[in-house]
């Protein structure tokens, strides 16, 4: 259909002369249905279904947000000309911005070039698949009106927001996961839709977590347990923890774990601006190393602001029934138990944690989503939410290995429920694990945490999607 619109309604003229209006007539035409002179949104809706399916969910309200100048929801044919006009300026841009040797094509090494220089890379074969999703002439280059055409009615602004628009990607959250935040363009900061998608995250995390918490809690219970324990299953935890406090406790420091969603998911992302900008110097581009580094930093900000929140959850999880009324009440006895420095016990290696967990989850989520999209990716680098959804799986699932043993020094640190004795620093708990319980002790728990990465995926992913309508998001 694309194409079928590019060669009978879009013939290649030159810009801003007479043959210009003819060929926007032609297009206010066929997009105005009912024939009133006006483009409604959801007249644009349908149009952009014909145009491209790749383009983005919501291009239709950004397209008429920026061309109805006169606010009346909906555009008439001097502000579609006028947007038009504007937005092809913008595009000349963007196409001398990829032009490199300003031979008038775009070839795939300029592609592969302008790629890199967000921090994304990414093969010749892939550059030359993107350019074949918008080459008319089958000649694997793309010039002025093969770019004007293809990008005629989509809202992108610049080279980077059409780069995004190219790689975009989403990050899952599985409960304890420090990977980097994902990106958002000028436009959803402008809108307002970037704090829209948060909340929709945060709402589809939070459910993602509860429906995961009895593994979590599991989880913490066989990692904190004594060697007399050791032996401690997935269906013997499970029956031990419901014989002490009912199918109800399955879930007994959930709610920390989900209050603690917004301040951590706020503090990480602005953070992670902040950081990018310190480490771009003279506004360059930022690469994956820096990316990765802001990334980490933001984590490690996060993790420190809602650290106490982390030890309430852990002592709430191994706590035994009544021992605390609720979080405030755990929160005081902690305080009077040992001050505090009491809510920032295990804090060291949980700092020390977050390296290996964002590089592993990083540097594998990059790998698997560029090996599918090099050997069984068609027509773009956008790999949809299947394979992403695996992708994350498994990048979170080996983050977890490179970091549990840290993390289980965290949890027992944060757990100490001996009150009668001080918190054994880390290299002496560790030696003590090694010593009593071998090497393998160091990943005791790690198979309910392994089991809840793709249920939490899925139900991330599916409770997000399900979300973003009421969010006036898709």
């Amino acid at each position: 259909m694309l194409r079928w619109l590019l060669g009978v309604v879009l013939p290649g003229v030159a810009c801003q002369n007479d043959d210009d209006y003819k060929r926007y007539g032609s297009l206010f035409e066929k997009l105005d249905h009912n024939g009133d002179g006006v483009l409604d949104i959801l007249e644009l809706k349908e149009g952009l279904k014909h145009w491209s399916s790749a383009f983005g969910q919501n291009s239709e309200k950004e397209i008429l947000q920026a061309g109805d100048k006169n606010a009346d929801s909906g555009l008439d044919f001097e502000e579609f000309v006028r947007y038009l006009q504007d937005h092809e300026k913008k595009m000349k841009l963007a196409f001398n911005s990829l032009d490199k040797n300003s031979d008038g094509i775009i070839e795939a090494s300029e592609v592969v070039a302008a790629v890199k220089s967000l921090g994304i890379d990414i093969s010749e074969a892939q550059a030359r698949k993107i350019l074949k999703s918008i080459d008319v002439d089958g000649t694997m280059t793309i010039d002025w009106n093969e770019w004007r055409d293809y990008f005629l009615l989509h809202p992108a602004s610049n080279i980077n927001e059409i780069i995004r628009f190219w790689k975009r990607s989403t990050v899952i959250d599985i409960g304890e996961s420090i990977a980097i935040p994902d990106e958002f363009t000028e436009q959803e900061k402008m809108s307002g839709d970037r704090w829209k998608r948060l909340v929709v995250a945060g709402i589809a995390s939070a459910v993602a977590r509860t429906c995961t918490a009895p593994f979590d809690r599991l989880k913490v219970m066989m990692q904190v347990q004594s060697l007399k324990t050791r032996r401690m299953r997935l269906v013997s935890g499970f029956e031990q923890m419901i014989k002490e406090g009912g199918i109800l406790s399955l879930w007994r420091g959930n709610g920390v774990n989900v209050l603690k969603i917004a301040p951590e998911t706020s503090i990480k992302i602005g953070s992670y601006e902040q950081y990018k900008k310190w480490l771009s110097f003279d506004d360059a581009h930022v690469g994956v190393l820096r990316r990765f580094i802001s990334g980490s930093l933001a984590g490690a900000t996060a993790q420190t602001c809602i650290y106490p929140l982390e030890v309430l959850k852990t002592r709430l999880a191994v706590a035994t029934t009544g021992e605390y009324s609720g979080i405030i009440d755990c929160a005081k006895k902690l305080l009077k138990q040992g001050g505090f420095r009491t809510l920032f016990q295990g804090y060291i290696p949980n700092l020390l944690g977050i390296l290996p967990y964002a590089g592993l989850d990083l540097a594998v989520y990059e790998l698997l989503k560029n090996y599918w999209l090099e050997r069984y990716a068609e027509d773009s680098i956008n790999p949809g939410i299947t394979i992403l959804m695996g992708c994350s799986t498994l990048s979170h699932m080996c983050g977890q290995l490179g970091s549990f043993p840290l993390h289980l020094v965290r949890t027992r640190m944060q757990a100490d429920v001996l009150a009668e004795k001080e918190a054994t620093p880390m290299i002496q708990l560790s030696q003590e694990i090694y010593n009593k319980e071998g090497k393998w002790g160091f990943f005791r728990g790690i198979t309910p945490n392994i089991i809840k990465v793709l249920p939490a995926v899925i139900i991330s992913c599916v409770v997000y999607e399900e979300v973003m309508p009421y969010f006036g998001l898709k």
